[in-house]
């Protein structure tokens, strides 16, 4: 096999009724490392692909009472992703074309020659083998980035996504919750382009961004001459949306009265324009967000609780940054590539120094914050190192306030310096240097050392980091990956997952 994919893990169905060419035929794949089956009765063949899984199919086109076009639309119905190969008598070339046309991969000729026919095997085989791979790939993607790019490596946000891509290709009505700055309009937008209103449009309105008035006429449209300067008639949001989803931000700041017409479009599914008595029927998603604690607006009489029940039919809650702390490396990585490319910055990575700060901040703006912290650290770093000087003053003292609170004390003042001179050296680590095994020692005597003072210093890349990270949690709690995964913030499937990743780059 040319390709990672194991010739055992190819089930290969082969039908014939012509008595011992299957079996022939089998035993040549068989050869070539293949799982076979095979029959010279088509209709078990049928009976074989319904209870079986295959990847590969070869078939002889005329056969009695079931035809190879048969056995072939059958593999096609049961295993989209099956390959199909015809065996055409002489005379059948036009046969065979038709069976291309239906779905075959390719035709071999009687009397089949076992050479030409592995042939023919292995290039299916070698395609079998690329669409695995590249599944697994967009698999292990959508493992680490979540749906539609969303970053997404703590067990917290995968249950988001989880959720959203269980109710996306439904009509539910979803309320995003969540603190300002954690990205609901991306999970919106998830929602939007992960369900079946995909291709229709996704309109956005911000509840808090206008005066009651201007909401209403932006939200259900009005008619000419509805209200001064009214000098033409003006499609709302609603009908903007048709098809698609309709995206209302910040719905917990919607005045009274115009909660009371939503609740009436939710209902009815008709809109009536500001100055207007005709209704229009509108088929539109709605996704609503919003920062506040509804049920307490429903108990102070600024929610009505109508509403809130037609609009939380599905809630789905982001947790805030501080979290779930796994994504925040891979987020600042991205905003750092995003940053560099936009602004023209030669930037490489983050000194570790840095990264231990950003990741102890708690980021009380969460992702929003976040992003525009690594834009002004793209902007001011000196070289081609994002740096513990860069950040915004509160923190570069993340560590320094935890040490306070009864942690180990900050780096010394030698220390920083040395800092600050490795990450401004031409000779400085590059992003894939080797981690020395000293960093999980102060002074050699085997006693951990504070955070920063086994980092400070060093240049490495964000994986560098999380090993460095983990391999001390576990040398702290002597190899109990139980208690390293709960200092480190983090699930215990996580850290296990790691450990695997790294093996003993990550012993204790």
């Amino acid at each position: 096999m040319s390709h990672a994919t194991p010739a055992s893990a190819i089930h290969v169905l082969v039908v014939d009724d012509e008595p011992g060419l299957a079996e022939n035929m089998a035993e040549a794949l068989e050869r070539m490392g293949l799982r076979c089956m095979h029959t010279q009765d088509p209709r078990e063949a049928l009976r074989m692909l319904n209870e079986h899984e295959f990847d590969l199919v070869v078939t002889d086109l005329v056969m009695r009472d079931v035809t190879g076009f048969d056995v072939l639309a059958a593999a096609k119905q049961r295993h989209p992703d099956c390959e199909v190969i015809v065996v055409s008598g002489q005379g059948g070339v036009e046969s065979a074309v038709e069976a291309m046309q239906k779905g075959a991969a390719t035709y071999v000729r009687k009397p089949v020659r076992i050479e030409e026919l592995r042939a023919f095997a292995q290039k299916q085989i070698d395609k079998i083998a690329l669409r695995r791979r590249t599944e697994d790939l967009e698999r292990r993607v959508d493992e680490n980035y979540g749906a539609q790019g969303i970053i997404a490596r703590s067990p917290q946000l995968r249950a988001v996504l989880q959720l959203v891509r269980q109710v996306a290709d439904t009509n539910a009505t979803v309320l995003v919750l969540g603190e300002s700055g954690t990205g609901k309009e991306v999970i919106a937008q998830a929602v939007h382009r992960l369900g079946r209103r995909r291709n229709g449009p996704f309109v956005a309105i911000n509840c808090a961004a206008m005066t009651e008035s201007l909401l209403e006429s932006e939200l259900f449209g009005h008619e000419r001459g509805a209200f001064t300067g009214a000098v033409r008639s003006h499609r709302g949001k609603f009908e903007y949306a048709e098809g698609g989803t309709l995206f209302l931000d910040e719905i917990g700041d919607m005045p009274l009265s115009l909660q009371a017409k939503l609740l009436r479009v939710l209902e009815t599914r008709e809109v009536v324009r500001v100055g207007g008595n005709s209704p229009t029927k509108v088929d539109v998603r709605i996704v609503a967000a919003t920062n506040q604690d509804l049920d307490q607006a429903v108990r102070d009489g600024r929610f009505r609780e109508d509403l809130l029940f037609r609009i939380k039919v599905v809630p789905i809650r982001i947790p805030p940054l501080r979290e779930r702390r796994e994504d925040i490396p891979a987020l600042v990585e991205k905003f750092m590539k995003e940053f560099a490319d936009l602004h023209g910055r030669p930037i490489r990575g983050v000194t570790s120094a840095a990264m231990a700060r950003i990741i102890a901040y708690p980021w009380p703006g969460n992702v929003r914050q976040l992003r525009n912290a690594i834009e002004t650290a793209v902007l001011v770093a000196p070289g081609s190192w994002i740096d513990t000087p860069g950040l915004p003053p509160e923190v570069q003292g993340a560590l320094t306030e935890t040490s306070s609170a009864g942690a180990e004390p900050p780096p010394s003042s030698s220390s920083a310096a040395t800092s600050s001179a490795a990450a401004s050296s031409p000779h400085a680590a590059t992003s894939h240097a080797p981690v020395p095994d000293a960093l999980s020692t102060a002074n050699g005597d085997g006693a951990p050392s504070a955070p920063e003072q086994r980092l400070e210093g060093l240049v490495m890349n964000l994986e560098d980091v999380e090993r460095i990270l983990i391999r001390n949690a576990l040398r702290q709690t002597g190899g109990n990956r139980e208690q390293a995964a709960r200092l480190l913030g983090i699930s215990e499937r996580t850290l296990y997952r790691k450990i695997k990743q790294w093996g003993t780059q990550v012993s204790p």
